[in-house]
């Protein structure tokens, strides 16, 4: 029996909504930059309920795009969605001086926040991660988000870091991939910092304790799906949460959990719908054919389920 509760209150800021997708980077069969798909796969994202587009990050394959193919491609999905969605550009990179330069052209192309990962391969101690954050913040005019993916990086944003982050008043979300659900709770209850949970397992999991909302990869193929968890959460229909939340988990498993990086998972099944994604670039390589159609067999079954 489905249990429907008054609307779920939200009082935390919000500040790129609650729907965001992990946009991957279409490239042409030739592996240049595919701005015509980017603009094409923008628009359906939004038209499917996506709030926001976050470019340039782990799924848009951030590491092999130049600094001009970045600025191209806010510039063309600003166009694109206009004010009907926010643009959050990944300007991270392991060198401080050079993600101020991204930060700075991505706010010349347009883009409405930003996105920065924590220095990679260095593994900075947490004073110097609190001074890279600082120094990117300064250096523009737009909201940052922190992206805290230590299994990528090998360096966390602990909880105390991100406390004294937040005090700054450009640094105004997480996108947030620590699996720590205690530590992510401790700096939400001390905090006005929207986390969006950059983990497809925990959309449902961290909203309910407090979280803004997602940064999705598997939003690429489902976004509708996606947007209906938390649409039926803030309604109180939290059965139906739940029910959807766990609808999608067989399709994000083979996405973001076959051993596989989500970037190929994802261009292997938009490819196999007809959906701008094109061919990965090295060093990762395409899935094969076993995987496209097992990856095709479990959308079709979550789509046709309704």
């Amino acid at each position: 029996m489905t249990t429907t509760s008054p609307p779920v209150m939200h009082p935390r800021p919000r500040p790129f909504g609650r729907a965001l997708c992990a946009m991957v980077t279409p490239f042409t069969d030739g592996g240049s930059l595919d701005l015509d798909g980017a603009r094409r796969l923008a628009e359906r994202l939004v038209s499917e309920g996506c709030d926001g587009l976050a470019l340039s990050g782990t799924t848009g394959e951030s590491p092999t795009l130049t600094d001009a193919e970045r600025s191209a491609l806010v510039r063309a999905v600003t166009e694109a969605v206009g004010d009907r969605a926010a643009v959050v550009a990944g300007i991270g990179t392991a060198d401080t001086r050079h993600s101020v330069q991204l930060a700075l052209e991505a706010e010349k192309a347009g883009a409405d926040g930003l996105l920065a990962v924590t220095p990679y391969y260095s593994r900075p101690p947490q004073d110097a991660v609190e001074a890279h954050f600082r120094t990117i913040a300064d250096a523009s005019g737009l909201p940052l988000a922190l992206y805290d993916i230590p299994g990528r990086t090998g360096t966390r944003i602990e909880p105390e870091t991100m406390l004294r982050l937040a005090e700054h008043p450009r640094i105004v979300a997480v996108k947030d991939c620590a699996y720590d659900l205690l530590g992510t709770q401790k700096v939400l209850a001390r905090t006005e910092l929207a986390y969006y949970t950059g983990c497809d397992e925990y959309v449902l999991a961290l909203y309910a304790v407090g979280g803004a909302g997602y940064v999705s990869t598997v939003a690429n193929v489902i976004p509708r799906h996606f947007r209906s968890i938390i649409d039926a959460f803030d309604v109180g229909d939290t059965d139906e949460a739940a029910r959807l939340q766990q609808r999608a988990i067989p399709l994000t498993e083979l996405m973001m959990a076959s051993g596989l990086p989500g970037t190929v998972t994802t261009k292997a099944l938009l490819n196999a719908l007809g959906l701008p994604g094109g061919p990965v670039r090295a060093p990762l390589q395409p899935a094969g054919r076993g995987t496209t159609d097992g990856l095709l067999t479990a959308y079709e079954r979550l789509t046709a389920a309704g």
